[in-house]
């Protein structure tokens, strides 16, 4: 078969040496053949184990040469993969957004094993395009074999913003404050809010949904996490990449706005900046042509970035009132008391980066007591705290608490339809 198949330009000496030397153990079974012809009688015995030593020994010392070759290979393999370049340049990739989930976990997000958390994620991205006209970055989700079981952590550009550890196979019950009478189960926090909760298994979720908790899966406490992670940063994953997809769908329907704003009237720079300060306190973009259309009206006259966002906002003053109204349709917040806002008029001053409020630590103090004895009465009565300024003084007022109390919402007057009822709940004073 080997004189007849060999098409090679090597030796027929080097090809019949290659095929007996490709499986050692055919010469182990040779040798011992002949080990057994040695025993038949009449045989040469003396011949027939010298043949069948001489195959078998060859068998070992080719099964040898065969693993060292395979060591040999491997640590030139090594070798290579630590001297190549393109996967060092690879780790220089920074996804924007990342979940890393324990081993626990990690049945979650495998549809085969009925996994629902990647289609979570996917319909969260959907919400965020309806709701804040945003479109969020893909998620990258990867195992972690450091973290426990149970845990996970969410990562925004590379960098631990949340973490949480949950218990797998296990059910989140939370109180919301209205619980009948207590379930047995491990007590824990819950991770998103700081609600006190407990875990509980299959056979008592129903027993603690009749008694008043709310019972989410594994599943549900990621996902809420990681939408109000991704809320809370929404403005640091909106960048100019973004910008130009969202200027380009503006373009197919409304070109002009586009080609007279940017860069006759604004770079794209100052754009952008409008655009993130919005989405910082939690106001859609999704009316971009309103915004485009506000500064083009006022970016002739103003080129600071922080000013046309006033103006911007109050072009989105309907979404504004809509996101603040409560159920019964009333806008309840509290007032600043006048002599306030006249002491921050009088403390803003002039610098090269704008308008800048100047007020001393002692003043602060009292202004930021006012505020949480005010968040205080509003929480006593189940409303948000909504403080309403003069439009003059309103970014002024947002910059002096959002570093104390960043969830303090701040509007104008001119932020707020004119149809809808204000309901005053009272007035901060200082």
């Amino acid at each position: 078969l080997i004189t007849t198949r060999n098409t090679d330009k090597t030796s027929l000496g080097s090809q019949v040496f290659e095929q007996f030397s490709v499986q050692p153990k055919a010469l182990y079974i040779t040798g011992g053949i002949l080990g057994l012809f040695a025993l038949v009688p009449n045989f040469p015995t003396i011949t027939f184990l010298g043949m069948g030593g001489a195959f078998a020994f060859t068998g070992y010392v080719l099964e040898k040469k065969k693993e060292e070759d395979k060591i040999i290979e491997a640590q030139k393999a090594d070798a290579d993969k630590e001297n190549q370049g393109d996967d060092l340049e690879s780790l220089l990739n920074l996804e924007l957004v990342e979940l890393e989930v324990g081993y626990g976990l990690v049945n979650l997000v495998d549809s085969s094993q009925n996994g629902d958390l990647l289609e979570r994620i996917s319909q969260i991205r959907k919400q965020f395009v309806t709701d804040w006209g945003v479109i969020i970055p893909s998620v990258r989700i990867r195992d972690n074999l450091e973290l426990k079981a149970g845990g996970y952590v969410v990562k925004v550009k590379g960098i631990t913003i949340a973490k949480g550890e949950l218990v797998p196979g296990q059910y989140l019950a939370m109180d919301p404050g209205t619980v009948i009478e207590k379930v047995e189960g491990i007590e824990t926090v819950e991770p998103v809010f700081g609600l006190p909760a407990v875990w509980v298994n299959e056979e008592l979720k129903d027993e603690a949904q009749y008694n008043g908790y709310t019972v989410v899966d594994l599943a549900t406490v990621i996902a809420t996490h990681l939408t109000e992670i991704l809320k809370a940063n929404i403005h640091e994953l909106f960048g100019r990449q973004e910008l130009v997809k969202v200027l380009d769908k503006v373009k197919e329907e409304n070109p002009k706005i586009v080609e007279d704003l940017i860069p006759e009237i604004l770079p794209f720079g100052t754009v952008l900046k409008v655009l993130q300060n919005l989405l910082k306190e939690n106001v859609s973009i999704r009316d971009m042509r309103s915004i485009l259309e506000s500064l083009a009206e006022y970016g002739s006259r103003f080129k600071e970035s922080d000013q046309l966002t006033e103006y911007a906002r109050q072009a989105l003053r309907r979404s504004i009132t809509q996101r603040i109204q409560s159920e019964d349709g009333d806008i309840p917040l509290f007032t600043l008391d006048r002599d306030l806002e006249e002491l921050i008029i009088g403390s803003i001053a002039e610098s090269h980066d704008g308008p800048m409020l100047n007020l001393d630590a002692k003043t602060t103090q009292n202004i930021l007591s006012s505020l949480n004895e005010r968040i205080e009465q509003a929480t006593n009565l189940g409303e948000r705290m909504i403080v309403l300024c003069s439009p003059l003084i309103r970014r002024h007022f947002k910059g002096l608490t959002e570093k104390f109390i960043p969830n303090l919402i701040v509007v104008s007057h001119n932020e707020i339809s004119p149809d809808v009822q204000i309901r005053s709940l009272g007035t901060v004073r200082v």
